[in-house]
């Protein structure tokens, strides 16, 4: 099929890359230039494993390419995946923005356009959204009817940063909400040929499975770590217990997000936890394991910040400032929220992120850092060897397999505080070691 992806960011790249390799052919469209620039020089966008080499070579077959023409891309294609961001508005809703504006373009063009196209929603928005926002913005900037002129879906996505290319190729499921049986049809046409059930479903049930989905996966996190701070404070191995507790698979328990650590972060478990908890309140529910989730949550964070205070130093090294090894996205990472109280509390803070670099950032991360924290260019250190001569208490953040090394290259008198278990056992080391929950 041909198909043109709106938002090349995390999804957008990724949805556009495999779609490819799986033998369509892909137009991505995004309003920052240089994200097209990048994609049309068979460059990724955003740094994730396997997803550079994979846009090059469908550029280089000519199965992929990118423009900012939204009308080009409307016209030289069959449907179209929207992939753009909603981010949190300060009540804990969703800001539609981008979803709205880029369901007006699409609207604009399919009024020229006369043959059959499939709009399908991939950004994650609230139940209600595809049918109340979505649908009456297409219909109402293209003059045409949904399920009549044009067909609409929603189709979540389950893709964790770090493994996007693995899950999308490899995925549990399927899932595609239909406005219309046709549309459907259509929708899971462009995944025949994965290795997986597809389920069609209404539109709302497909929005509210993401949002379960993503809910659950953010209380398995905050529930291990409650686990993981009542073991420590009895001596009791938490990666043990929780390891053995993973083996009973009867009850659909999996061990993905069940490692006792710091606390969740990203653009998708907090963002979505906050939407659900402002949907639930306009619905009159109350919905209190839910409501808590996010308070243990910064509990966490206070808990790390309250390990390096009891150290009674001063200089702190950071490794890892994304939120999660092997991206360069800090939105909503909690190790920035962490770097900004040890500033807070005039702590002299360096921190290092092979990942991050202010040079090559744009877009979504680099208007993050702007807003959020416009002095981390003066805190960022060239090399793990710089955080290592400098800091007294070393923080390792996120789980990238180079600061595993630094267990074995502490000082006397340097104190470790390890966030993510980066190594199993208990490590020997001439520092001091600490876990976080552990």
């Amino acid at each position: 099929m041909r198909i043109s992806i709106f938002g090349l960011g995390y999804v957008g790249s990724t949805s556009a890359a495999c779609l490819a390799a799986l033998g369509h052919e892909v137009i991505g469209v995004d309003v920052n230039p240089t994200k097209v620039d990048l994609i049309n020089a068979g460059r990724s966008p955003v740094i994730e494993a396997h997803l550079d080499e994979l846009i090059a070579q469908m550029v280089s077959a000519r199965r992929l390419q990118a423009t900012t023409n939204t009308s080009e891309a409307i016209i030289s294609s069959q449907a179209s995946l929207v992939c753009v961001g909603t981010p949190s508005n300060h009540n804990g809703g969703l800001d539609l923005t981008f979803v709205e504006r880029v369901c007006q373009d699409i609207g604009s063009a399919l009024s020229t356009k006369h043959d059959y196209h499939v709009v399908i929603l991939r950004s994650t928005v609230l139940p209600g959204t595809t049918e109340e926002r979505a649908i009456p913005a297409l219909e109402h900037t293209s003059g045409r009817r949904a399920g009549r002129d044009f067909g609409v879906c929603f189709n979540p996505e389950f893709l964790r940063e770090g493994s996007s290319v693995r899950d999308f190729h490899c995925p549990p499921f399927t899932l595609i909400g239909a406005h219309t049986e046709q549309a459907g049809q259509v929708a899971a046409a462009l995944y025949q040929n994965i290795d997986a059930p597809i389920i069609i479903t209404s539109i709302k049930v497909a929005e509210m499975v993401k949002y379960v989905s993503n809910a659950f996966h953010a209380l398995k996190v905050t529930f291990a770590n409650e686990i993981g701070n009542i073991c420590k404070q009895q001596g009791i191995d938490s990666h043990q217990v929780m390891s053995i507790f993973c083996r009973d698979t009867k009850l659909n328990i999996s061990s993905a997000y069940l490692n006792p650590g710091f606390a969740f972060g990203g653009s998708c478990l907090p963002k979505d936890l906050r939407a659900l908890l402002y949907h639930s309140r306009h619905l009159d529910l109350e919905l209190p394991v839910l409501e808590n989730i996010l308070r243990s949550n910064q509990n966490q964070i206070k808990r790390a910040l309250e390990m390096i205070q009891d150290t009674g130093k001063k200089r702190v090294g950071i490794l890892g400032l994304s939120f999660k090894a092997g991206t360069d996205d800090l939105r909503e990472s909690p190790l920035v929220e962490l770097i900004e109280r040890l500033i807070g509390k005039g702590y002299h803070v360096r921190v290092y992120d092979q990942n991050v670099s202010l040079a090559r950032l744009h877009g979504a991360n680099r208007a993050y850092i702007e807003r959020e924290i416009p002095h981390i260019a003066s805190l960022m250190s060239e090399s793990m060897d710089e955080i290592l001569q400098e800091a007294e208490i070393i923080v390792i953040g996120n789980k990238d397999p180079q600061f595993a090394k630094v267990l074995s290259s502490l000082r006397a008198g340097q104190t470790v505080i390890d966030l993510v278990r980066i190594s199993d056992g208990s490590p020997q080391t001439n520092g001091t070691y600490k876990g976080i929950c552990w």
